[in-house]
C-alpha cells in the first residue's frame, strides 16, 4: 500500500488555464494524459519523485460524467471554483480492499494522445464527495513502465499535505495504519473547517517550498 497520486480539479476556466497557473508556481509544466472515456473525464499529469504523481483533471460534456461517481465529484468539485479533490492508494491485490469494504471494484482506463490505454481496477471513489478525507484504492493492470510517473525529472517532490480530517477514521478506512501509504510524506492532521478533505499540498521544487 503506497501514495499513488494527488487529484486537483480545474477550476471554472478550464484544464488549460488551471495547468498554466500551476506550472508558473511549480516551474514545471504538465503532460496532455488523455481522456477517460468511462469518467467522462480528461487530465494532464506531472510525474513526481518517488512514484507519485499530481493529477490535474477536468469534467467534460459527456454522459458518461453524468452518471459515473469520479465525473461526478470532479464536476462538482470545478463548479465550487476547482481545487484539491482527493488522495489515491495503490495497492498490489484490490480483493482483500473490496472483502473488507463489502463494495466492488470497477474498471478504468485512460487514453494518452499517443493512443496507448492504460488499464485498472479502482474502488472507493464515492467518498471524493461523501467524505474526501478518504482515498481510494487502486489497482493498476498495466506495465510499471507506463505508470503516470514514470518520466520524473526528480526536480519536485511532493513534502507535505494538509488533511482536513481524523486519522483514526482513515486508517479504519484504510484497514492499516494511514502513516503506511503516507510514510514518505509529512502530513498535518487539522479539524475540519467546513468539508473535510485536502487543505493544501507542499512541493520541493528548484526554488525552493511551494505550496498549493
Amino acid at each position: 500500500m503506497r501514495l499513488d497520486h494527488i487529484i486537483f480539479a480545474a477550476g471554472p476556466d478550464g484544464i488549460a488555464a488551471t495547468a498554466d497557473r500551476l506550472s508558473k508556481v511549480l516551474g514545471e509544466d504538465f503532460t496532455d494524459g488523455g481522456v477517460h472515456p468511462r469518467f467522462g473525464t480528461r487530465n494532464r499529469i506531472l510525474p513526481l519523485t518517488d512514484g507519485t504523481y499530481l493529477e490535474l483533471v477536468e469534467v467534460l460534456d459527456h454522459p458518461a460524467s453524468d452518471k459515473a461517481p469520479f465525473g461526478q465529484a470532479v464536476r462538482a468539485r470545478s463548479e465550487l471554483g476547482g481545487g484539491w479533490l482527493g488522495w489515491v492508494v495503490s495497492v498490489e491485490d484490490l480483493a482483500p480492499v473490496e472483502a473488507r469494504l463489502g463494495r466492488e471494484s470497477v474498471k478504468g482506463n485512460r487514453h494518452r494522445p499517443d493512443g496507448t490505454e492504460l488499464l485498472w481496477r479502482q474502488v472507493g471513489v464515492k467518498g471524493l464527495q461523501s467524505d474526501p478525507q478518504l482515498p481510494y484504492f487502486i489497482q493498476w493492470q498495466t506495465d510499471p513502465h507506463l505508470h503516470p510517473s514514470a518520466g520524473a525529472s526528480g526536480q519536485i517532490s511532493l513534502a507535505s499535505l494538509e488533511i482536513a480530517g481524523d486519522p483514526a477514521r482513515v486508517t479504519e478506512w484504510l484497514g492499516a495504519p494511514v502513516e503506511q501509504p503516507l510514510e514518505d510524506v509529512k502530513v498535518e492532521w487539522v479539524a475540519p473547517n467546513g468539508t473535510p478533505g485536502i487543505v493544501a499540498a507542499q512541493f520541493q521544487t528548484p526554488s525552493g517550498l511551494v505550496r498549493l
